[in-house]
């Protein structure tokens, strides 16, 4: 059932994010879009309530109880960067708004956005290892299970580290904003 409910879920937060950009673009109503934006957190609280209630009532820890952490701490690290992504897009796509700028490489800019987003992936992990404890010491039968995908999520967080602090400034586009400052 935990299952079904994590998939609805996922369903959920894509229905409501598209009715809130509809709403918001197409229908010029954008009071009623922020509305239902603001409502995609609750699919989470909803994943969140639905996974302790089945640990509570006997449900054996297992991955449906990890991923719907998952689920929790993505959703909580990148849920607000991911809906201001997809709002500009619908802006420029729906309504005529300004086309959504593309970071250059080798810019500072894209260099600190990289790790910006390393740092919201940081943020994931902790918030949905943290339900995966929580959920485990709910159980009362340990966590063992819960923190198996936690293993490969941290291998997947140091290659992004790895990833997101590669990115490097050019020296040419260093200069140039130093020649244009002293200007």
């Amino acid at each position: 059932m935990l299952l079904a409910v994590i998939a609805g879920c996922e369903i959920g937060f894509w229905v409501l994010l598209a009715a809130g950009m509809v709403t918001r673009y197409l229908l010029r109503l954008p009071k009623v879009g922020m509305v239902l934006l603001a409502m995609v957190p609750l699919v989470d609280v909803v994943m969140l309530v639905a996974s302790v209630i089945d640990i509570r009532s006997g449900g054996e820890p297992a991955f449906r109880h990890s991923l719907a952490a998952i689920f929790i701490g993505v959703s909580v690290g990148f849920g607000h960067q991911s809906l201001k992504w997809a709002d500009g897009w619908a802006a420029y796509k729906l309504a005529g708004g300004p086309r959504p700028r593309k970071l250059k490489k080798g810019s500072r800019e894209k260099a600190q956005h990289e790790r910006r987003g390393w740092y919201r992936h940081l943020l994931a992990y902790a918030v949905g290892v943290a339900v995966m404890i929580a959920l485990g010491l709910l159980s009362g039968r340990g966590f063992d299970a819960l923190l198996g995908p936690a293993g490969t999520w941290t291998i997947v967080l140091v290659i992004d580290w790895f990833v997101s602090f590669s990115f490097k400034v050019d020296a040419d586009e260093d200069e140039k904003k130093k020649v244009e400052q002293a200007a």
